[in-house]
């Protein structure tokens, strides 16, 4: 536990994404990285590497570090804090949290009926404004097993990280990755394991859920789409709330309703409505009304 402390102490000294081992691997396949040129770079920094007692575990190869790409672009929470855009997940953090009622929402899951109704950057910009929130721990937690993307928008290898810690007992702290600058830490999803489902509902997973409860104060974790699987269904034990990402013209609403059916409705916070309109220059608002009809 000593170690995540450490973590969090350095996302408030430095700047820069830091890992508690070294970043070495290669970037994904087919991963390129196309912010602008004036974007705020980061700096990878390589803290001494604990030794690993359990030789089954696995460790992050050490090899040196290599050069770091900005966030992407479309993370406006942290290059555009005056935008409209990134007012929209201002207000949203303000629903929720005017939505607690006296019981913290600490640990949120994010979904969406279908892929690509944009959950995974919803969930990066939400984590990246409750981060800036005054003294909020947050650690967003990568758990879509089968198409993850929340290395790509923070511009790290995918080689280590949450499927690691399950199937293979790597501690967490070894997995996590701060990105200073923004007081965020985040945890890849890891190499794509064989059952997502079972390792989602797994004793593993409850512990470590546990353990990140004991070090932040908000756990984001951004899960696959719903409707068709059931890794959400299984997962959903674990939080506190469920916010379920739809994009206007696209989700249908049957989608919708499949969805949510299969989700334990007192946990459903609301849906977050993607691409509602030109003044949200194609991120996102609030919908209080419940769903897109098509």
């Amino acid at each position: 536990m000593s170690r995540i402390q450490d973590i969090l102490r350095k996302a408030e000294q430095d700047g820069g994404v830091h890992r508690t081992r070294g970043l070495n691997s290669p970037a994904p396949a087919g991963w390129h990285n196309d912010a602008p040129s004036t974007a705020p770079a980061a700096v990878i920094e390589r803290p001494s590497t604990a030794v690993i007692e359990r030789p089954a575990v696995a460790a992050r190869p050490a090899s040196s570090p290599q050069p770091v790409p900005t966030l992407d672009p479309r993370l406006v929470a942290a290059h555009a804090h005056t935008s409209p855009a990134a007012e929209q997940y201002r207000s949203l953090r303000t629903r929720i949290k005017s939505g607690e009622n006296g019981t913290p929402l600490r640990t949120i899951v994010i979904t969406s009926p279908n892929k690509g109704d944009g959950k995974s950057l919803t969930a990066a910009n939400l984590a990246l404004t409750m981060a800036q929130e005054f003294q909020q721990r947050v650690v967003l937690v990568d758990a879509d097993l089968r198409r993850p993307s929340i290395h790509r928008l923070f511009g790290v290898p995918a080689a280590f990280g949450l499927s690691n810690v399950l199937t293979e007992g790597a501690a967490v702290e070894d997995a996590l990755i701060s990105v200073a600058d923004h007081r965020l830490t985040i945890l890849p999803a890891g190499p794509i394991p064989m059952h997502p489902a079972e390792l989602l509902g797994s004793t593993a997973m409850r512990r470590l859920i546990e353990t990140l409860r004991a070090s932040f104060d908000r756990i984001l974790i951004d899960m696959p789409p719903a409707a068709p699987l059931a890794d959400v269904a299984i997962a959903s034990a674990l939080a506190d709330g469920i916010l379920v990402i739809v994009r206007a013209g696209v989700t249908k609403k049957p989608a919708i309703e499949r969805a949510l059916s299969g989700l334990d409705q007192r946990k459903v916070l609301g849906l977050v409505l993607n691409d509602a309109g030109e003044s949200g220059a194609g991120y996102y608002g609030y919908d209080n009304d419940g769903y897109v009809a098509d």
